[in-house]
């Protein structure tokens, strides 16, 4: 029987474009809100795992993902569970707040306005107002007007020059009808640590403490956090029933999990969690082997070619890995997936044996970015799914195949339902195991296929 369950009140902070300062917004509202005294639930629109886990260091709760092309609605509601307990919700969107693809997936098309609108999370738009005054109520309203049942409750400024510059944003803010709810000054600007470096360590959080407070600082003089949340008050939403989880890969899960393996949802996680799995975590760069107890081992996303020198040197890791493999599944995603092959070329043009149980040759010595929403459909039976199953996720790396001798993983799609040449592979071993890796990133199992896609 479907359940019903009422969750704090909620904002969504969006842009109309990527790099206008909407992750500074959010991480300063969340850790000035929390410094407050209040519980604060971060969520991330869209597949991510570089922002969450900075969501997670400033409010202090995990950082959960809801991704509309990937996800149902029942799923995104189930997600949004994740806020009991919590005061208040803020969640991020990405790129621009209506960007998404071209072709709707299981809930709507992957835009931020979809997951707002599904939440009933009033949208507060942030503003990068350099080189322009009235024509960003121009802008803003048209944000505002694009979408029926959308809700823009207001705007904050970022890189406003000076008080005219701000005056006479204002007077076409209140011409628009829109409320300014905040105004960031251009010269203040908060250093983010290098977003290409993905998950901070424990060794920089002095550094991350440090920025968060500035952050949270700069938002709480520069905005009326008051008004902000009285936006957010007045729009509880409500989420409700429980879907199939996604299927446990087994029963123990020998995962990787360090600075070269961190890219891990959080709700796989929790649903093979709540399936009755074990994980067992193990670290490659401390050259440690998978538990020999484990059913299964998975090593996840990440930045292997950062750590490939080291990964190169684990003899204890590539041996008991190797082991392993020989009577259980073994799977790679992206970083893991590049790990399972023979070696991988550094930027530097440095050549690094990898594990060698697939014959898979990448490269970094030339750049080149694979972006986008996946659609899988393995030809074989995979951890935890049947043969033909059909997968949601999403691809995002530089590497180049140099050499990808085994078979085909899985027929793969974008979102458009064009072939991709990016298949992944797998191969048997001698002792009855098996060996996959592909780039795509597992979100969630399909339910609804396009014929566009078949």
């Amino acid at each position: 029987m479907m359940q019903a369950t009422e969750l704090p009140p909620g904002i969504l902070i969006s842009a109309p474009a990527s790099g206008t300062g909407k992750t500074t917004v959010t991480l300063g509202l969340l850790a000035a809100f929390r410094a407050q005294g209040l519980t604060v639930q971060p969520f991330k629109s869209g597949p991510d795992y570089i922002d969450p886990a900075f969501h997670a260091a400033a409010a202090g709760r995990v950082s959960v993902n809801l991704d509309s092309w990937s996800m149902t609605e029942a799923r995104i509601r189930r997600l949004a569970t994740q806020a009991q307990g919590a005061d208040l919700v803020v969640a991020e969107g990405s790129m621009g707040l209506f960007d998404g693809v071209a072709i709707p997936g299981e809930a709507v098309n992957g835009a931020s306005a979809d997951v707002a609108t599904l939440m009933g999370w009033p949208v507060i738009v942030v503003l990068d107002v350099s080189g322009q005054a009235q024509t960003a109520a121009a802008v803003a309203y048209g944000m505002a007007h694009f979408r029926k049942g959308l809700n823009v409750a207001g705007v904050i400024l970022n890189k406003v020059a000076s008080p005219r510059h701000e005056a006479l944003i204002r007077v076409g803010m209140e011409a628009a009808g829109l409320k300014v709810l905040g105004a960031l000054p251009r010269k203040a600007e908060i250093a983010l640590p290098e977003r290409h470096l993905g998950l901070v360590q424990a060794e920089e959080l002095p550094r991350l403490e440090a920025i968060l407070a500035e952050a949270a600082a700069f938002v709480s003089a520069h905005c009326d956090l008051d008004a902000i949340r009285a936006v957010a008050a007045s729009h509880a939403a409500q989420t409700e029933g429980l879907v199939p989880p996604i299927p446990a890969p087994g029963e123990r899960i020998a995962l990787a999990r360090d600075a070269a393996f961190s890219f891990v949802y959080p709700h796989l996680l929790e649903e093979w969690h709540a399936q009755g799995a074990t994980v067992l975590p193990f670290s490659p760069l401390a050259d440690e082997a998978p538990d020999p107890s484990a059913t299964v081992c998975w090593l996840p996303g990440g930045y292997p070619e950062l750590h490939a020198a080291r990964l190169s040197a684990a003899t204890t890791f590539r041996a008991g890995l190797r082991q392993f493999a020989q009577t259980r599944p073994v799977h790679g995603e992206c970083g893991g997936y590049m790990t399972l092959g023979q070696g991988l070329v550094s930027a530097d043009g440095t050549r690094h044996e990898m594990v060698g149980l697939l014959g898979l040759e990448t490269s970094f010595a030339k750049r080149r970015m694979h972006l986008g929403y996946r659609l899988a459909r393995p030809h074989l039976d995979f951890p935890g799914l049947a043969a033909g199953t059909a997968l949601r996720g999403h691809e995002f790396h530089y590497a180049s195949i140099l050499s990808q001798p085994d078979d085909a993983l899985a027929a793969v799609t974008d979102a458009n339902g064009l072939a991709v040449p990016e298949t992944g592979s797998y191969r048997m071993t001698q002792g009855g195991g098996c060996v996959s890796g592909t780039f795509f990133h597992l979100i969630a199992p399909a339910t609804v296929i396009s014929e566009s896609a078949s």
